[in-house]
Parts: structure tokens; C-alpha cells; sequence
């Protein structure tokens, strides 16, 4: 795992026991986002001249803040020219985000005056929260989710509120109740996908690969397998689960056919759908090279 020192603004590597305390940084892509290579051909952050420069340096700022000095940025602290490490840190980035001292959302479209408000008594203020688009990236589920603390911050690096202060307004934005906010693998497969349904990737790909965390499943990522890759992960899922609720989805355009989806939008509707531990007749199920094979009492 690499990280950028806060006081130093030098990248380290650090693997097992040896990571250090560090904060982590959610955020949505934008134009001129600093690289790894670019952190590579300077001696100091300030001879970086692209837009992206300001994000970093307020992300140093702020996890110092907090006491950590070391943070993770994805759009710098991974060689994405890498294939090998891209994919390592793509089936790490849910850990990542979970073992990290604190999560800082950067919401660069919320301007400061968004006030946290614990009764849930949300007036205007919070219209631009709502409207950020950081909700609608396919990423930042997992990143909302995976951290044990997280804070949203608005463009100017101000502090807006933490995720269980602001839990009544995520959970409207979201779908996402309560207990899942804390604990989102008690949700059923279809509970989750239907989180995902109406976010959005660059890549059609990462569509399925920022899911893999919140399913606890690994995939080696493929990029050029298109909507493929919603397929590998639904058959990973089954692999090491019994909840039928794969099943669960609907969708009149679906054009490849089949049991399987081939987009998280097939799960819009089923955010209600729970399933039952208990049921000891519960169907045993598994995807052969001739179909799905299940075993059921008829």
C-alpha cells in the first residue's frame, strides 16, 4: 500500500503490520486529477500545475487535521500503468477504506453553509448536499460504506457533518436504512445491487468491480469485457452464497437473456427484498456449464 505523507508530501510503501494510522480520501474524478507520475517528476507538490494540485494539498491539510500523517489517494497513490497493481488495488480498495483512521468525502459541488443538524430538521442548506455528484459515481458506494468513520466535506475543505450525524439525509439520498448504513453485508444481494442501480461509471467495467467489496468476492479485472463483468461477479456471489435474491431482478430490455443481469438498474425495485437465514429448507443453487443447477422440495 502506498501513502502520501502528510508533512512530508512524499509517497512511501508500506505492507501487513507495517501501515501506518492514515486517512483515506473519497471523492469524485474530476478535470486534471494529479497522478502517480506526476507525483514522480517533481521535487515539491507545488511545481504540479494542473486544478487537481489544490485537492491534494487540501486533503494533506485535513487528514493532518485529524491527526493522521500519512493519507491514500486513489487518483495518486496507485501506478494505474501497473495491470498487476491496479488490480491489487482494486480488490484491496474495500479494506482500505475500512481500516482507515477516517474517511474524508470531498464533495467539491456542496458549498460551505450545509449545517449538520442530529434531530434530521433539514431545511434549503441542504438542497446542494442532496444534489452533489459524488451519490450518483458507482465508486463511492462502497467508499460511503466500507470506512468506520467518515466525514463529508465541502469544497472549501469545511466540515459538514459525519455519516451517522447525517445518517436521516444518506438514508433519503440513498435507500440505504439505517442498520445498513453501519453494517451493509446484512443486506441481501439484491438489497445491495439495488444501491448501485442508479450510480454511474466511466467505464462499464467498473460497474461490477466497485461492487466486489461490498460482496466480500475477489475478480481479476478485465477491462474490455463490457457488461461481462456484471456476469463474473454474479457467478463469484453464488459461489459464496445462498441468497436467492440474485434472482430477484427485472428488467424488459434485458437483451443477452438468462438468469443473470447484466446491470445493477435490473435491481432497482428490490431494495425491500431481505432473505431468510433460517429457512432450513433453503435451496442449495450453482451455475454449471449447462445452466443453473438447484435442489429444492417440490
Amino acid at each position: 500500500m502506498r501513502l502520501l505523507g502528510t508533512t512530508t508530501s512524499l509517497l512511501e510503501e508500506f505492507s501487513g503490520k507495517n501501515i501506518p494510522k492514515y486517512a483515506i480520501l473519497s471523492h469524485r474524478w474530476e478535470d486534471e486529477e494529479v497522478t502517480f507520475q506526476d507525483l514522480q517528476k517533481v521535487q515539491t507538490l507545488t511545481d504540479i500545475k494542473k486544478k487537481g494540485i489544490g485537492k491534494i494539498m487540501g486533503c494533506l491539510k485535513s487528514a493532518a487535521s485529524y491527526g493522521c500523517d500519512w493519507v491514500w489517494i486513489d487518483s495518486c497513490c496507485i501506478d494505474k500503468t501497473s495491470s498487476a497493481e491496479l488490480s491489487e488495488a482494486i480488490n484491496s480498495m474495500f479494506s482500505w477504506y475500512q481500516k482507515a483512521e477516517i474517511c474524508l468525502t470531498y464533495l467539491s459541488d456542496v458549498q460551505p453553509g450545509v449545517l449538520c443538524d442530529p434531530r434530521g430538521d433539514y431545511g434549503g442548506q441542504d438542497l446542494s448536499f442532496r444534489r452533489s455528484k459524488w451519490w450518483t459515481r458507482g465508486w463511492t458506494l462502497q467508499e460511503l460504506l466500507a470506512p468506520r468513520h467518515l466525514m463529508f466535506i465541502d469544497r472549501y475543505w469545511g466540515s459538514i457533518g459525519t455519516r451517522n450525524d447525517l445518517s436521516k439525509i444518506v438514508s433519503q439520498i440513498t435507500g440505504i436504512n439505517g442498520p445498513h448504513l453501519k453494517n451493509p453485508r446484512a443486506a441481501s444481494v439484491a438489497q445491495i445491487m439495488s444501491w448501485a442501480s442508479k450510480r454511474e461509471t466511466t467505464r462499464t467495467e467498473d460497474m461490477a468491480y466497485s461492487l466486489m467489496g461490498l460482496f466480500g468476492v475477489y475478480m481479476s479485472p478485465l477491462y474490455g469485457e463490457g457488461e461481462n463483468a456484471f456476469i463474473r461477479l454474479q457467478l463469484e456471489i453464488m459461489k459464496i452464497s445462498d441468497d436467492e435474491s440474485i434472482f430477484a431482478w427485472s428488467d424488459s430490455s434485458n437483451r443477452g437473456g438468462g438468469l443473470l443481469a447484466q446491470h445493477p438498474a435490473a435491481f432497482k425495485q428490490c431494495g425491500s427484498i431481505i432473505q431468510y437465514e433460517s429457512d432450513p429448507e433453503k435451496p442449495e443453487f450453482s451455475m454449471t456449464n449447462k445452466g443453473l443447477r438447484i435442489e429444492a422440495h417440490i
